[in-house]
């Protein structure tokens, strides 16, 4: 993810200055998670939110963009996912939540790798205490796994169909796609309970009209397939002109809806 006028995608940042602390990564499918960063609340701590990076970036990046943020109830747990080689970049490795290849209608999702890069994330929430919320939001193909995760939440089981158990409160995705949502409509609809969960839950997700690494178009259908299949709070956000990268007037909008969403100390 790129805040201003730097591209969060290409690792290129200074060194890491805001105040967070690591813990060790996890071994799944035979690939091993990189380093989790934390950024404590100055405030009282009423929200978690894992925050997810793009392809190639890591959690440090996402840390210092958020760090920034004046939003002081919330906790930001940002993991780096593992290296691994991706058929998008002619089988290179590079940290990835998952496989994928070129960004198509025809694109095959990796559901062994999203279902890894899922469990790792409710995981890093399944010690937060009952009383916070919790939350999932990232860029590109963090948003992708953000998305994914939320999925999981509402049909209660992942894609291999183990239980999901995180209470999710909220989702945000930037300048991402929806993984499965071919089928997303027929698994929601063949379950009260995932229709239920599918229609409490908000969603924001925001695209640049001017994205050239995943078209604006697939934000909208994004949105649409998520509306079609049952959630009835999902917010798209278009940002005219706006390429594969992010601004600081679009994580703030962002962030102020997920701090009044989630009802936070100060929000409106």
């Amino acid at each position: 993810m790129s805040y201003s006028h730097q591209n969060m995608g290409s690792g290129l940042f200074l060194p890491l200055i805001c105040p967070v602390f690591t813990v060790g990564s996890r071994s799944a499918r035979g690939y091993e998670f990189g380093r989790t960063y934390v950024v404590r609340p100055k405030g009282k701590h009423q929200a978690t939110i894992v925050w997810l990076h793009g392809l190639g970036d890591n959690g440090s990046s996402s840390s210092q963009l958020l760090e920034s943020l004046p939003f002081p109830n919330i906790k930001w747990i940002c993991p780096t996912a593992p290296s691994r080689p991706v058929s998008l970049l002619g089988g290179f490795p590079c940290t990835a939540w998952f496989d994928v290849g070129e960004i198509s209608e025809d694109l095959h999702d990796d559901i062994e790798g999203l279902d890894a890069s899922a469990a790792h994330i409710a995981n890093l929430l399944s010690t937060e205490p009952t009383d916070v919320k919790v939350g999932i939001g990232g860029f590109s193909m963090g948003a992708a796994i953000a998305l994914y995760s939320t999925t999981c939440y509402a049909l209660g089981r992942y894609g291999t169909g183990q239980p999901y158990t995180i209470n999710l409160r909220a989702t945000v995705g930037l300048s991402g796609w929806l993984p499965g949502w071919r089928r997303l409509r027929s698994k929601i609809e063949r379950s009260n309970e995932a229709t239920r969960r599918a229609a409490s839950i908000p969603i924001i997700l925001a695209h640049g009209t001017s994205d050239d690494v995943v078209p604006y178009s697939f934000g909208e259908k994004s949105a649409h397939s998520l509306g079609m299949a049952g959630f009835r709070q999902v917010v798209f956000k278009p940002y005219e002109g706006l390429g594969h990268y992010t601004v600081p007037k679009e994580m703030e909008e962002v962030v102020h809806w997920l701090a009044s969403r989630l009802g936070l100390d100060g929000s409106r």
